[in-house]
């Protein structure tokens, strides 16, 4: 695989099914390089897979979001081309033929919506926009409006990536009904003090449930609420939890709208190690239900099935994500797909059901589910796939000198030989709750098609595992996934395909936090590769998004200094790297921002090792710019080259 392919594949997302479970629709997105952007359309596959079709062009503008009217007749979808109002919008297509027609005309931001069952009205989740109603209201200053306005901030919680600084004047979101004929939108939730998520109709059309944070200060607190509303304006909300953490997730109403099911999370201090559980609650009040208490696994996208007896969810367990059927009675959890992979997206109508499942082998593409099997709808992806030589993912297990057991994965390079030793790349995942799972990742395939051998390490604190696992580097960052992902590196050595001279290692976000500290810790990587990481925590206090974080876990500094100044050996204790590094991050990150680059960067540069900066203009801590994605890529190849697979003389 190579980088002009990697930019030839698409991404397959958001499958719906059509209320009579003849089709499925789907958003497939694309790489324009020579706009320089990912666009996305929506398509349609019909349930046997013998039709897939395309049915918006993206020439500028995507469309995403795809929607089925309740009688199915027509199919809805969001989108900010161009039409009467700017901005994002809602636009439908009738199945019978015809161009898309915008529906919606909102002024101020729309994030989400969502068909009533009726079909005659639409909730919509919308945030004001003071300065645009500004300029709506007056035109005629466009040089005045030209000028920066200073920002004024006086919120504990004021940064945010891609959102940036988050102020009083930043409005939250809102819900509002919108009349299909009559164009007329109408406010259903009031308060300008809360945002109000995920919200979705129940079966019945008489309620709205939804996501929201109600204390005092929602800056202060991660807390989260399922709230029901009647679906009729001047309504008065009902809360219907009261966990002092977060409920809500994705909701999902029973067929008989008695019942909401929602995740139910860790306690507040767990905020980044949360491993979320099944829980029901009754839309009448009453006492919320865990049904998942002994799982041990997170769980995800709940949704009931026809009967109502039972909920299907999405369960993140060791290097897979599968389905799974939980019990509304006693709880018993029966998974639903053996085979090794990952279901990235779901969604179900009676008993058709759609997923986008992807393997180490094979991208995500469309699936039918059925009968306890899989059924593969869409082919996106497979001329390019049948082209390609792929390397072999194995499953790699060890047990650390303090006895722990992890579980990695180890991609074999192209034209692997056994008892032969090749160059390996530890590549770290960020989170540090997510995991490395069997799915198709490009980048695994890139490194593979230069010779590389690749090592992805769940280590402690990585979600697939037990909520023990994932809690146990609370407030002790950098110690135990540093002798968990050493570890790993011994036993590919030990299993013969590593070779121990011709190591190196790089991630994003934890992943660049954990290279940092990997490297502080050991000189045996010849080459290392930092994006959006950070060497010390404590200059990291009110610069980055993580505020509660800090707070809840580690203390303020001026209470847990000594616990700052431990976390922070990589920058000061820089004296001990040895690798040559390279360091990378996108100058609008708020999320991680590029300070922690700059300082270690700086660091090794003061003490004469290797080292480099890449500053990548505009670009948040996911980066979006293809050419950026490219570049990036190109520099991990000719960093870990220069390093690992040294020129050759030529022969005379």
């Amino acid at each position: 695989m190579t980088l002009d392919d990697l930019f030839h594949l698409q991404d397959m997302g958001d499958p719906q099914v059509s209320p009579d479970g003849k089709w499925v629709a789907y958003t497939a997105s694309t790489i324009d390089t020579v706009a320089d952007k990912r666009l996305t359309d929506i398509w349609m596959v019909s349930w046997d897979g013998s039709a897939d079709i395309r049915l918006t062009y993206a020439n500028e503008n995507s469309a995403s979001a795809p929607r089925w009217s309740p009688d199915g007749k027509y199919l809805s979808f969001t989108s900010d081309r161009a039409g009467k109002t700017k901005g994002s919008q809602v636009w439908v297509l009738d199945r019978r033929g015809g161009e898309a027609r915008q529906l919606t005309d909102v002024k101020n931001h729309l994030s989400y919506y969502g068909w009533s069952p009726d079909g005659k009205k639409l909730l919509l989740g919308i945030s004001e926009d003071k300065e645009a109603e500004s300029e709506a209201k007056d035109k005629d200053k466009d040089k005045e409006k030209e000028k920066p306005k200073p920002i004024i901030i006086d919120r504990y919680h004021f940064k945010q990536d891609i959102e940036g600084y988050i102020s009083s004047e930043t409005m939250p979101t809102l819900i509002y009904l919108f009349d299909v004929d009559t164009h007329k939108l109408e406010k259903l939730t009031t308060d300008a003090k809360y945002n109000e998520q995920n919200a979705v109709w129940s079966p019945d059309g008489t309620y709205i449930a939804y996501v929201s944070n109600h204390d005092a200060d929602p800056d202060r607190t991660t807390n989260t609420d399922v709230f029901i509303v009647d679906a009729k304006v001047n309504s008065t909300p009902k809360k219907l939890t009261t966990f002092d953490g977060q409920d809500g997730g994705r909701l999902a109403w029973s067929p008989d709208s008695k019942w909401i099911a929602y995740l139910h999370g860790s306690e507040p201090k767990y905020l980044e190690y949360n491993q979320n559980k099944l829980a029901v609650v009754p839309a009448s009040g009453g006492e919320p239900r865990v049904l998942t208490e002994k799982l041990d696994r997170a769980v995800s996208s709940p949704m009931f099935t026809e009967d109502g007896q039972s909920v299907t969810v999405l369960v993140t367990d060791d290097r897979s994500e599968y389905l799974a059927s939980v019990s509304l009675g006693d709880g018993s959890v029966k998974r639903l797909i053996d085979t090794p992979g990952s279901v990235m997206m779901r969604n179900q109508t009676a008993d058709h059901s759609a997923v986008v499942w992807s393997t180490d082998m094979a991208p995500g593409e469309i699936f039918a589910f059925e009968d306890g099997k899989l059924r593969k709808l869409t082919s996106h992806n497979d001329a390019l796939m049948a082209q390609l030589k792929l390397g072999e993912t194995r499953d790699l297990e060890t047990k650390t000198k303090d006895d722990a057991d992890v579980h990695a994965l180890l991609t074999l390079p192209i034209g692997y030989q056994a008892g032969q030793k090749y160059p390996m790349l530890l590549r770290i995942h960020g989170g540090p709750d997510g995991q490395d799972a069997h799915a198709f990742v490009p980048e695994r395939q890139l490194f593979a098609g230069r010779g590389y051998a690749v090592l992805n390490v769940n280590y402690r604190g990585s979600a697939g595992r037990s909520a023990a696992y994932q809690r146990s580097i609370f407030s002790d960052w950098g110690n135990k996934e540093v002798i968990d992902l050493l570890a790993c590196v011994d036993e590919a050595v030990k299993e013969g395909v590593a070779d121990p001279d011709r190591l190196g290692v790089g991630g994003w976000s934890y992943g660049g936090i954990l290279t940092d500290y990997t490297i502080a810790s050991s000189t045996r990587f010849k080459a290392a590769i930092s994006g959006a990481g950070t060497g010390s925590p404590l200059g990291f206090y009110g610069v980055d998004q993580y505020i509660i974080q800090y707070d809840q876990e580690l203390g303020p500094p001026w209470k847990n200094l000594d616990t700052y100044l431990k976390l922070g050996y990589p920058l000061l204790h820089a004296d001990r790297i040895r690798t040559p590094t390279l360091f990378m991050g996108g100058d609008k990150d708020f999320n991680v921002p590029l300070m922690g680059g700059e300082q270690m960067y700086q660091a090794l540069r003061s003490l004469n090792v290797p080292t480099e900066l890449v500053v990548y203009p505009g670009q948040f801590h996911g980066f979006t710019r293809p050419s950026f994605i490219r570049d990036r890529y190109q520099r991990y190849f000719d960093w870990y080259d220069k390093y690992l697979m040294p020129q050759q003389p030529a022969k005379k």
